[in-house]
């Protein structure tokens, strides 16, 4: 196993923090798009009780799926983003390109 560098660690832990702060948001938009209609419509208690218990669940759920999304993808677009060695030079050849 690898020890990882400062900067790998650095990104984890950004990285970490975006996953919890975009959870937090999507979780209070989804409640808020649950409990929205009982802010603005007269509803009975029960239904407003309803509405508060499933913006609440929801915005779990969504909380729980954002963060185990970004923070399971992560690992493959950190890969990606690591400079490969350079390919040594060709003899015979002018430029990258040709």
């Amino acid at each position: 196993m690898s020890r990882r560098t400062q900067a790998e660690r650095d990104a984890m832990t950004v990285e970490i923090g975006y996953a919890l702060v975009s959870g937090a948001v999507v979780a209070a938009a989804t409640f808020a798009g649950v409990f929205l209609p009982a802010v603005f419509l007269e509803l009975p208690g029960g239904a407003e009780h309803l509405l508060s218990r499933a913006g609440t669940v929801l915005g779990a759920l969504v909380f729980v799926l954002r963060v185990v999304h970004v923070l399971w993808r992560f690992p493959r677009t950190a890969e990606k983003r690591r400079l490969r060695p350079a390919q040594p030079s060709q003899p015979g050849r002018t430029s990258p390109d040709s």
